[in-house]
């Protein structure tokens, strides 16, 4: 039973030493724990020392708190102070008594019960609201032997300051998870699809018919064709458009760092890891769409890890032994023969007939040219828009250039050249010598002069960047769109292949 006697050894007063807490521990007192020895006179008996801590915490709570209170394991009063007894009014001496009868909303009998702490509580009390806290307290043997609360403020509106500052933290974190939700939100739809061709009318018929079922989507074609564009209209167009759409290149990913892009990392997984449990794509995408863009420069172990989250739809993080469900619909796009890598062994057949559940094959630019004018109009649109300025015309003989044109890198090569030639003049109507002055292995008609620049005669670093992209353009289509071949045709590897095509707006992250 916790005594006044009790209460009275936590409350040891220090309240007129000079010397401070640990004023009471000399050299001559009896040890009661294990001793430190060093220098001469240098001696500290650890225990003696841990005890004088807890009662000059004790001392140093009481003296801030406007009131305190102990009870017994029954919740009998055995202890209160003289601040508390003012504060509630209280006649005489309350031990003894429940607690309930001197402080009607107590907790600290809900404490004994529990053996658990309530660091920060508002009791009521007649018309007035207390901030306080509560703990239990053990005796030698750990069993619990009482309680005891202390009066923080005697008015919760002290706490104001406090909770106006945790309720705008709340509402910064709330609005940054709604950016973030935001931004991985689908950015495109059906209607952004451009063209009018019976090719294109056929993939946006598969495209919505495949966004109300929840099947694996396999989209095929050529680098720039628009497979992300599709991708984010299946997700727009499907129940779970609410939900995020995470992304990921896999060809931009180096192998080591695959696993742990798409299954997270689990604290202190390896050397550097960080201490906190890093998400996967997996897990950012739960509940929507992940998109896994060039899925045939995949990692054959990683296939096999991917395999078993297909049909399993649980993952396991980097350094976990935690299995994780997950609710994410897969969209797969690749430029490469998915069908031919499997016979040479280079891509899982049982992934691939995973994946291969609704493929759509997107047609190349080339094999579209009455959409051509349409989309060009769309980005000269763009364009205006980013730069602020009128939209440019073309002219019939400038279209018929660009439907003249292979277009290696299709519709984001298209882009990357009208952005060139608005960059290049200030003419308002674009004209066919306009459109040649930029494009690779084009040539002006006898007696015509080159492209009119606004500055001057053409950089060479323009020159230097058509003739690369026309030699980019020739080794890919040599090596029927397979980078790691085309790279070598190149003499140099595929992550400068990769990094040479974004820049050079040849269609890399589709």
């Amino acid at each position: 039973m916790l005594t006044s006697d009790i209460v009275g050894k936590l409350r040891c007063n220090a309240a007129g030493s000079a010397a401070g807490p640990l004023a009471g521990i000399d050299a001559g007192a009896t040890r009661i724990g294990p001793v430190w020895e060093g220098d001469v006179g240098d001696t500290v008996d650890f225990e003696a020392l841990r005890q004088r801590a807890v009662h000059s915490l004790f001392e140093h709570l009481e003296s801030m708190c406007v009131g305190a209170v102990a009870v017994d394991h029954n919740a009998r009063i055995a202890w209160m102070d003289e601040k508390y007894k003012a504060l509630l009014g209280v006649p005489g001496d309350p031990r003894g008594r429940p607690v309930e009868e001197v402080i009607p909303n107590s907790q600290l009998r809900r404490v004994i019960d529990s053996g658990q702490p309530q660091p920060l509580d508002i009791m009521e009390f007649d018309d007035r609201s207390f901030v306080v806290t509560r703990m239990p307290l053990f005796g030698t043997d750990g069993s619990i032997i009482g309680a005891i609360g202390f009066v923080l403020f005697d008015r919760a509106e002290y706490l104001r300051p406090l909770v106006r500052k945790y309720e705008k933290m709340q509402e910064e974190l709330a609005r940054t998870q709604q950016e973030l939700a935001h931004e991985r939100r689908a950015k495109y739809s059906f209607s952004q699809f451009l063209g009018a061709s019976e090719s294109i009318r056929e993939i946006k018929r598969l495209g919505r018919r495949a966004a109300q079922m929840d099947s694996t989507v396999l989209l095929l074609g050529e680098t720039g064709t628009g497979k992300e564009l599709l991708a984010q209209a299946i997700h727009s167009a499907s129940p779970r458009a609410a939900k995020p759409f995470v992304g990921v290149n896999v060809a931009a990913i180096p192998e080591t760092l695959l696993e742990a892009e798409f299954f997270g990392v689990a604290p202190g997984a390896y050397t550097g890891a960080d201490r906190r449990h890093r998400e996967g794509k997996f897990q950012l995408a739960n509940g929507g769409t992940l998109f896994l863009d060039e899925i045939g420069d995949m990692p054959l172990p990683v296939q096999a890890k991917l395999l078993r989250v297909l049909q399993e739809r649980e993952i396991e993080p980097l350094g976990s032994n935690k299995v994780v469900r997950v609710d994410v619909r897969i969209i797969a796009a690749t430029s490469r023969d998915l069908h031919a890598l499997v016979r040479e062994k280079q891509f899982r057949a049982d992934l691939y007939y995973r994946l291969n559940v609704v493929p759509i094959t997107l047609p190349p630019l080339r094999d579209r040219p009455e959409d051509i004018e349409s989309i060009a109009d769309r980005i000269l649109e763009q364009l205006a828009i980013q730069q602020g300025t009128p939209p440019r015309e073309l002219l019939e003989s400038a279209v018929q250039v660009l439907r003249d044109y292979d277009w290696p890198g299709n519709v984001r090569e298209l882009y990357n050249t009208l952005e060139r030639v608005v960059a290049l003049t200030d003419a308002p109507i674009l004209t066919a010598p306009h459109i040649r002055s930029v494009l690779p292995g084009t040539q002006h008609p006898a007696g015509a002069s080159a492209l009119p620049l606004a500055v001057g005669a053409r950089p060479l670093q323009e020159v230097l960047h058509a003739a690369e992209r026309h030699a980019i353009a020739a080794a890919l289509e040599e090596a029927n769109g397979v980078k790691a071949r085309a790279a070598k045709l190149l003499g140099i590897s595929r992550a400068s292949l990769y990094e040479r095509m974004v820049t050079l707006g040849l269609g890399a992250t589709q």
